[in-house]
Protein backbone atom coordinates (compact mmCIF):
# COMPACT_ATOMS: atom_id res chain seq x y z
CA UNK A 1 0.00 0.00 0.00
CA UNK A 2 1.28 3.44 -0.86
CA UNK A 3 1.54 6.25 1.67
CA UNK A 4 -0.45 9.45 1.90
CA UNK A 5 0.57 12.31 4.16
CA UNK A 6 -1.71 14.88 5.77
CA UNK A 7 -0.32 18.31 6.63
CA UNK A 8 -2.35 20.70 8.77
CA UNK A 9 -1.93 24.42 8.16
CA UNK A 10 -3.65 27.55 9.35
CA UNK A 11 -5.39 27.89 5.99
CA UNK A 12 -6.38 24.30 5.21
CA UNK A 13 -5.35 20.67 4.94
CA UNK A 14 -2.85 19.39 2.35
CA UNK A 15 -2.92 15.78 1.14
CA UNK A 16 0.47 14.73 -0.18
CA UNK A 17 1.43 11.79 -2.38
CA UNK A 18 5.14 11.47 -1.56
CA UNK A 19 5.82 9.27 -4.60
CA UNK A 20 4.65 11.86 -7.12
CA UNK A 21 4.82 15.05 -5.06
CA UNK A 22 1.19 15.78 -5.92
CA UNK A 23 -0.60 17.98 -3.37
CA UNK A 24 -4.37 18.31 -3.01
CA UNK A 25 -6.02 20.87 -0.74
CA UNK A 26 -9.02 20.19 1.47
CA UNK A 27 -10.93 22.31 3.99
CA UNK A 28 -9.60 25.46 2.36
CA UNK A 29 -9.46 28.56 4.57
CA UNK A 30 -10.05 26.50 7.72
CA UNK A 31 -7.48 26.79 10.52
CA UNK A 32 -6.54 23.12 10.95
CA UNK A 33 -5.13 22.49 14.42
CA UNK A 34 -4.95 18.70 14.77
CA UNK A 35 -5.35 15.40 12.94
CA UNK A 36 -6.11 11.74 13.56
CA UNK A 37 -5.76 9.23 10.71
CA UNK A 38 -6.80 5.59 11.07
CA UNK A 39 -6.14 2.44 9.05
CA UNK A 40 -9.74 2.27 7.83
CA UNK A 41 -9.47 5.46 5.72
CA UNK A 42 -10.96 7.72 8.39
CA UNK A 43 -9.45 11.18 8.84
CA UNK A 44 -10.46 13.56 11.63
CA UNK A 45 -9.43 17.21 11.40
CA UNK A 46 -9.94 19.65 14.26
CA UNK A 47 -10.20 23.32 13.40
CA UNK A 48 -9.78 26.42 15.48
CA UNK A 49 -12.69 28.18 13.83
CA UNK A 50 -15.30 25.61 12.82
CA UNK A 51 -15.27 22.50 15.00
CA UNK A 52 -14.49 18.93 13.94
CA UNK A 53 -14.50 17.49 10.40
CA UNK A 54 -14.44 13.84 9.36
CA UNK A 55 -13.60 11.98 6.18
CA UNK A 56 -14.38 8.30 5.65
CA UNK A 57 -12.65 8.08 2.28
CA UNK A 58 -9.06 8.93 3.11
CA UNK A 59 -9.54 12.68 2.87
CA UNK A 60 -11.28 12.88 -0.48
CA UNK A 61 -14.38 14.43 1.08
CA UNK A 62 -15.12 15.88 4.51
CA UNK A 63 -18.23 16.63 6.53
CA UNK A 64 -18.58 18.52 9.77
CA UNK A 65 -19.44 16.25 12.72
CA UNK A 66 -20.46 16.74 16.33
CA UNK A 67 -21.74 20.14 15.28
CA UNK A 68 -24.18 20.46 18.16
CA UNK A 69 -21.34 20.28 20.67
CA UNK A 70 -18.21 21.51 18.88
CA UNK A 71 -18.02 24.73 16.92
CA UNK A 72 -19.96 27.96 16.42
CA UNK A 73 -23.64 27.75 17.25
CA UNK A 74 -23.29 24.81 19.61
CA UNK A 75 -23.05 24.58 23.35
CA UNK A 76 -19.32 23.90 23.35
CA UNK A 77 -16.19 25.85 22.51
CA UNK A 78 -15.23 26.80 18.96
CA UNK A 79 -11.62 25.63 18.93
CA UNK A 80 -10.73 21.94 18.54
CA UNK A 81 -7.06 21.71 19.46
CA UNK A 82 -6.43 17.96 19.87
CA UNK A 83 -7.95 14.74 18.56
CA UNK A 84 -6.94 11.09 18.94
CA UNK A 85 -8.42 7.70 18.07
CA UNK A 86 -8.11 4.68 20.34
CA UNK A 87 -5.91 1.88 18.93
CA UNK A 88 -8.17 -0.60 20.74
CA UNK A 89 -11.43 0.53 19.13
CA UNK A 90 -11.49 2.94 16.16
CA UNK A 91 -14.99 4.04 17.14
CA UNK A 92 -13.58 5.66 20.29
CA UNK A 93 -12.31 9.18 19.69
CA UNK A 94 -11.20 11.79 22.21
CA UNK A 95 -11.34 15.50 21.39
CA UNK A 96 -9.64 18.36 23.25
CA UNK A 97 -10.56 22.01 22.98
CA UNK A 98 -9.83 25.59 23.97
CA UNK A 99 -10.71 26.38 26.69
CA UNK A 100 -9.52 23.12 28.16
CA UNK A 101 -12.25 20.52 27.90
CA UNK A 102 -12.32 16.92 26.71
CA UNK A 103 -15.05 15.15 24.77
CA UNK A 104 -15.41 11.46 23.95
CA UNK A 105 -17.06 9.80 20.97
CA UNK A 106 -18.04 6.15 20.66
CA UNK A 107 -19.21 6.40 17.05
CA UNK A 108 -16.05 7.51 15.28
CA UNK A 109 -16.57 11.21 15.90
CA UNK A 110 -20.15 11.51 14.66
CA UNK A 111 -21.29 12.65 18.11
CA UNK A 112 -19.40 13.50 21.29
CA UNK A 113 -20.15 13.84 24.98
CA UNK A 114 -18.16 15.73 27.64
CA UNK A 115 -15.64 13.98 29.86
CA UNK A 116 -15.87 15.50 33.33
CA UNK A 117 -13.27 16.41 35.88
CA UNK A 118 -10.37 17.73 33.82
CA UNK A 119 -10.44 21.25 35.23
CA UNK A 120 -11.22 20.10 38.77
CA UNK A 121 -7.60 19.08 39.41
CA UNK A 122 -5.55 21.25 41.80
CA UNK A 123 -3.22 22.71 39.17
CA UNK A 124 -6.00 24.05 36.93
CA UNK A 125 -5.95 27.50 38.56
CA UNK A 126 -2.37 27.89 37.26
CA UNK A 127 -3.07 26.99 33.63
CA UNK A 128 -2.55 29.75 31.08
CA UNK A 129 -1.52 29.98 27.42
CA UNK A 130 0.89 32.95 27.12
CA UNK A 131 -0.33 34.33 23.76
CA UNK A 132 -3.90 34.29 25.11
CA UNK A 133 -3.21 34.42 28.86
CA UNK A 134 -6.84 34.33 29.95
CA UNK A 135 -7.34 30.86 28.49
CA UNK A 136 -5.59 27.54 27.87
CA UNK A 137 -6.24 24.43 25.81
CA UNK A 138 -5.72 20.70 25.46
CA UNK A 139 -2.68 20.58 23.18
CA UNK A 140 -2.24 16.81 22.88
CA UNK A 141 -4.04 13.52 23.60
CA UNK A 142 -2.40 10.10 23.55
CA UNK A 143 -4.00 6.70 24.25
CA UNK A 144 -2.10 3.98 26.07
CA UNK A 145 -1.32 1.12 23.65
CA UNK A 146 -1.87 -1.54 26.32
CA UNK A 147 -4.87 -0.19 28.25
CA UNK A 148 -7.99 1.17 26.51
CA UNK A 149 -9.04 3.13 29.61
CA UNK A 150 -5.73 4.92 30.12
CA UNK A 151 -5.19 8.25 28.36
CA UNK A 152 -2.53 10.95 28.59
CA UNK A 153 -3.43 14.63 28.24
CA UNK A 154 -1.18 17.65 27.75
CA UNK A 155 -2.59 21.07 28.65
CA UNK A 156 -0.90 24.11 27.14
CA UNK A 157 0.26 25.45 29.36
CA UNK A 158 0.15 24.02 32.82
CA UNK A 159 0.04 20.28 33.24
CA UNK A 160 0.27 16.74 32.06
CA UNK A 161 -2.64 14.63 33.30
CA UNK A 162 -3.30 10.90 33.26
CA UNK A 163 -6.62 9.12 33.55
CA UNK A 164 -6.48 5.38 34.34
CA UNK A 165 -10.22 4.85 33.95
CA UNK A 166 -11.48 6.63 30.85
CA UNK A 167 -11.89 10.02 32.53
CA UNK A 168 -13.55 8.95 35.78
CA UNK A 169 -10.53 10.12 37.78
CA UNK A 170 -7.45 12.21 36.96
CA UNK A 171 -3.83 12.16 38.11
CA UNK A 172 -2.56 15.74 38.09
CA UNK A 173 1.07 16.49 37.26
CA UNK A 174 2.68 13.07 37.87
CA UNK A 175 6.17 13.17 39.36
CA UNK A 176 8.70 14.54 36.86
CA UNK A 177 6.14 15.41 34.18
CA UNK A 178 6.47 18.61 32.15
CA UNK A 179 4.17 21.63 32.35
CA UNK A 180 4.20 22.87 28.72
CA UNK A 181 3.51 19.71 26.72
CA UNK A 182 3.37 20.19 22.95
CA UNK A 183 3.23 16.56 21.79
CA UNK A 184 2.98 13.10 23.33
CA UNK A 185 3.89 9.75 21.83
CA UNK A 186 3.80 6.04 22.64
CA UNK A 187 5.10 2.88 20.94
CA UNK A 188 3.17 -0.39 20.48
CA UNK A 189 6.30 -2.47 21.12
CA UNK A 190 6.95 -0.73 24.44
CA UNK A 191 3.47 -0.27 25.89
CA UNK A 192 4.69 1.11 29.22
CA UNK A 193 6.58 3.98 27.56
CA UNK A 194 5.28 7.52 27.07
CA UNK A 195 7.31 10.36 25.56
CA UNK A 196 6.70 14.11 25.96
CA UNK A 197 7.99 16.98 23.82
CA UNK A 198 7.51 20.10 25.91
CA UNK A 199 8.48 23.73 26.10
CA UNK A 200 10.22 22.92 29.35
CA UNK A 201 12.19 19.98 27.99
CA UNK A 202 11.87 16.34 26.98
CA UNK A 203 10.63 13.71 29.41
CA UNK A 204 9.70 10.05 29.25
CA UNK A 205 7.85 7.59 31.43
CA UNK A 206 8.45 3.85 31.68
CA UNK A 207 5.47 3.08 33.91
CA UNK A 208 2.53 4.30 31.79
CA UNK A 209 2.78 7.89 32.96
CA UNK A 210 2.96 7.36 36.71
CA UNK A 211 6.46 8.85 36.99
CA UNK A 212 8.62 10.75 34.50
CA UNK A 213 12.28 11.51 34.05
CA UNK A 214 13.75 14.40 32.11
CA UNK A 215 16.28 13.53 29.40
CA UNK A 216 18.56 16.50 28.80
CA UNK A 217 21.97 15.03 27.98
CA UNK A 218 23.02 16.39 24.60
CA UNK A 219 19.85 18.46 24.16
CA UNK A 220 21.24 21.99 23.80
CA UNK A 221 17.85 23.48 22.88
CA UNK A 222 15.24 22.72 25.53
CA UNK A 223 12.09 24.14 23.89
CA UNK A 224 10.89 20.88 22.31
CA UNK A 225 8.00 20.84 19.85
CA UNK A 226 7.62 17.90 17.44
CA UNK A 227 8.20 14.22 18.21
CA UNK A 228 8.29 10.89 16.36
CA UNK A 229 9.38 7.47 17.59
CA UNK A 230 11.19 5.09 15.26
CA UNK A 231 8.57 2.45 14.34
CA UNK A 232 11.23 -0.24 14.70
CA UNK A 233 12.93 0.90 17.91
CA UNK A 234 11.30 2.56 20.93
CA UNK A 235 14.74 3.68 22.12
CA UNK A 236 15.11 6.01 19.11
CA UNK A 237 13.10 9.23 19.18
CA UNK A 238 13.39 12.28 16.93
CA UNK A 239 12.38 15.74 18.18
CA UNK A 240 12.42 19.29 16.89
CA UNK A 241 13.68 21.90 19.31
CA UNK A 242 14.72 25.52 19.71
CA UNK A 243 16.13 27.78 22.41
CA UNK A 244 12.67 29.16 23.18
CA UNK A 245 9.27 30.05 21.78
CA UNK A 246 10.56 33.10 19.91
CA UNK A 247 13.21 31.11 18.08
CA UNK A 248 10.80 28.28 17.31
CA UNK A 249 7.87 30.34 16.04
CA UNK A 250 8.94 33.91 15.21
CA UNK A 251 12.67 34.47 14.71
CA UNK A 252 13.28 31.11 13.11
CA UNK A 253 16.11 29.00 14.50
CA UNK A 254 15.15 25.39 15.10
CA UNK A 255 16.99 22.07 15.15
CA UNK A 256 16.45 18.33 14.97
CA UNK A 257 17.71 15.92 17.60
CA UNK A 258 17.74 12.16 17.97
CA UNK A 259 17.39 10.49 21.35
CA UNK A 260 19.11 7.13 21.65
CA UNK A 261 20.39 4.92 24.47
CA UNK A 262 24.07 4.15 24.93
CA UNK A 263 24.97 0.46 24.93
CA UNK A 264 27.91 -0.46 27.13
CA UNK A 265 27.87 -4.26 27.11
CA UNK A 266 27.56 -5.61 23.60
CA UNK A 267 26.06 -4.00 20.56
CA UNK A 268 22.52 -2.79 20.08
CA UNK A 269 21.36 -5.79 18.06
CA UNK A 270 22.36 -8.23 20.80
CA UNK A 271 20.62 -6.19 23.49
CA UNK A 272 23.61 -4.97 25.47
CA UNK A 273 23.14 -3.21 28.79
CA UNK A 274 22.30 0.48 28.70
CA UNK A 275 24.14 3.51 30.05
CA UNK A 276 21.21 5.86 29.72
CA UNK A 277 19.54 8.01 27.10
CA UNK A 278 21.17 10.92 25.32
CA UNK A 279 20.47 13.27 22.42
CA UNK A 280 22.54 14.06 19.35
CA UNK A 281 21.89 16.99 17.03
CA UNK A 282 21.11 16.07 13.43
CA UNK A 283 22.85 18.82 11.50
CA UNK A 284 23.81 18.48 7.83
CA UNK A 285 21.68 15.38 7.28
CA UNK A 286 19.84 16.66 4.19
CA UNK A 287 17.12 18.65 5.97
CA UNK A 288 17.62 22.39 6.61
CA UNK A 289 17.86 23.31 10.29
CA UNK A 290 19.30 26.17 12.28
CA UNK A 291 19.09 29.87 11.46
CA UNK A 292 16.17 30.77 9.21
CA UNK A 293 14.16 27.60 9.84
CA UNK A 294 11.13 27.11 12.08
CA UNK A 295 10.20 24.18 14.30
CA UNK A 296 9.29 21.01 12.42
CA UNK A 297 6.35 18.68 12.92
CA UNK A 298 7.25 14.99 12.81
CA UNK A 299 5.49 11.69 12.18
CA UNK A 300 6.63 8.11 12.36
CA UNK A 301 6.20 6.01 9.22
CA UNK A 302 5.38 2.35 8.67
CA UNK A 303 8.81 0.78 8.36
CA UNK A 304 11.66 0.63 10.87
CA UNK A 305 13.67 3.85 10.70
CA UNK A 306 11.05 5.72 8.69
CA UNK A 307 10.27 9.23 9.97
CA UNK A 308 8.72 12.18 8.15
CA UNK A 309 9.55 15.81 8.98
CA UNK A 310 7.87 18.99 7.75
CA UNK A 311 9.01 22.56 8.29
CA UNK A 312 8.87 25.83 6.38
CA UNK A 313 11.55 24.52 4.01
CA UNK A 314 9.54 21.50 2.88
CA UNK A 315 8.75 17.84 3.52
CA UNK A 316 11.53 15.35 4.24
CA UNK A 317 11.81 11.61 4.82
CA UNK A 318 14.43 9.45 6.50
CA UNK A 319 14.50 5.67 6.38
CA UNK A 320 17.40 5.34 8.81
CA UNK A 321 16.04 7.28 11.79
CA UNK A 322 17.76 10.52 10.89
CA UNK A 323 21.15 9.53 9.51
CA UNK A 324 20.07 11.06 6.20
CA UNK A 325 16.97 12.89 4.95
CA UNK A 326 15.62 13.15 1.42
CA UNK A 327 13.36 15.99 0.31
CA UNK A 328 9.93 15.15 -1.12
CA UNK A 329 9.31 17.38 -4.18
CA UNK A 330 5.92 18.62 -3.00
CA UNK A 331 4.68 22.19 -3.39
CA UNK A 332 3.77 23.03 0.20
CA UNK A 333 3.44 26.40 1.96
CA UNK A 334 6.75 27.97 2.99
CA UNK A 335 5.67 28.30 6.60
CA UNK A 336 5.36 25.99 9.61
CA UNK A 337 2.61 23.38 9.67
CA UNK A 338 0.50 22.63 12.73
CA UNK A 339 0.61 18.83 12.47
CA UNK A 340 1.67 15.98 10.20
CA UNK A 341 0.00 12.56 9.98
CA UNK A 342 0.67 9.43 7.92
CA UNK A 343 -2.01 7.32 6.28
CA UNK A 344 -2.53 4.95 3.41
CA UNK A 345 -3.07 5.75 -0.25
CA UNK A 346 -6.46 4.05 -0.19
CA UNK A 347 -8.34 2.96 -3.27
CA UNK A 348 -11.87 4.17 -2.52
Amino acid sequence: MSTRLYAAYGDGLRLVDPETGEVDERLADRAIECLSVTSDARVLAGTFDAGLFRSVDGGETFERVAAETLGPGGTGPDAVTAVATSPHDPAVVWVGTEPSRIYRSTDGGETVEPVAGLTDVPSSSEWSFPPRPDTHHVRCLEPCPADPERWFVGVEAGALLVTPDGGETWVDRPEGSRRDNHALATHPNAPDRVYSAAGDGFAESRDRGQTWRVVARGLDHAYVWGIAVDPGDPETVLVSAASGANAAHRRGEAYLYRRTTDRTDGDRASGGSTAGPRFERLDDRGMPTGSGTYRAVLAGGREPGEVWALNDEGLYRTDDAGDAFERVPADLPARPARELAVGGGWAI
